[in-house]
């Protein structure tokens, strides 16, 4: 078993412009396009908060012709001065996880050809790998941009086994913490796309350990859940469905429960058209302490009728 992957996502860094202090605030003036910047070793900013966010308007349709002084950022209720905004696309850094426990096995070739096409959907610069979990985790291929690799790895998947969802995600939000950037070039906005027919079965770690490690990530989670029971028919759906609600709705992902396989082709096109879909924003805390405590962040569109959506909040660097 090979727990071995290749991303990682850095989005804003205060090497970026010299320093975080020097970022232009988008808001005091019209958004700039960025300077142009060399590759090369970098630091990371660890007290720039950035955050991807997904904008919708009223018919759930994605917005993505606004500017920076179009948002607001607030913290803990008080609100934040934004120092970087950007709506260039960065390249993806996707962690696919595909179901093969026993209960999959009628629907395996239908969700084999749905994460296929959302394969072909990326761009050339994207990287991905598949994760296929039963009773057991296996890294089938790891971070690539090749398409027939990722390919032969989907279509090799066998169902059989049981259900450990928890160490699949566990170990995908690791493995991508895992590579830090070390050029411009690198930088990659982090997904997780997982598909799960049902609950959690045989993980060593529990739904808390994933949510913590979650809620310390960048990345975004988008689940599918496959019910297997009517919606109130029992205690594993409610848990399965709960769990998948949680994990998308802390890291501003989403969470979609198709009524047949036959819808999944069209989730997987929607969580693409998304992920080209987000702005990049990045802040200072005007919290100055570093106690390590959880900050709720809240986002706001000015335009009527739009929703923003992004990450919950974070944990405050601590001394």
């Amino acid at each position: 078993m090979r727990w071995v992957g290749r991303a990682a996502l850095v989005l804003v860094t205060a090497a970026l412009f010299g320093s975080v202090a020097g970022f232009a605030r988008t808001q005091d003036r019209p958004p700039q396009p960025a300077p142009p910047v060399q590759g090369g070793a970098f630091r990371s900013g660890i007290d720039l908060v950035s955050l991807n966010v997904t904008v919708t308007d009223a018919a759930s349709r994605y917005v993505t012709d606004l500017s920076g002084g179009d948002f607001s950022v607030f913290e803990d209720g008080f609100k934040q001065d934004i120092g970087f905004f950007s709506r260039t696309s960065l390249s993806l850094a996707v962690a696919l996880l595909l179901d093969s426990s026993a209960s999959m096995e009628d629907r395996m070739r239908t969700t084999q050809t749905a994460a296929l096409g959302f394969v072909q959907s990326l761009r050339p610069q994207d990287q991905a790998q598949v994760i296929d979990f039963d009773s057991r985790v296996s890294v089938v291929v790891p971070f690539t941009t090749s398409r027939p690799e990722l390919e032969k790895a989907i279509t090799s998947t066998v169902a059989g086994g049981s259900t450990s969802l928890y160490n699949a995600i566990y170990i995908a939000l690791k493995e991508l913490k895992k590579t830090q950037a070390r050029s411009i070039e690198d930088l990659r906005r982090q997904a997780i796309i997982v598909l799960s027919d049902g609950e959690d079965t045989s993980s060593l770690v529990s739904y808390e350990e994933v949510l913590e490690q979650a809620k310390r990530s960048e990345t975004v989670i988008y689940a599918i859940g496959i019910r297997t029971r009517e919606p109130g028919s029992g205690k594993g759906f409610n848990e399965s469905d709960f769990v998948l609600r949680q994990l998308t709705s802390q890291t501003g992902g989403r969470v979609f429960f198709p009524v047949t396989v036959d819808e999944l082709p069209a989730i997987y096109a929607l969580i693409s058209q998304e992920l080209s879909s987000q702005y990049l924003i990045g802040y200072t805390s005007s919290n100055t302490r570093r106690d390590g405590r959880w900050r709720r962040i809240m986002v706001r569109a000015s335009r009527p009728g739009a929703t923003a959506r992004t990450r919950l909040g974070y944990y405050a660097p601590a001394s």
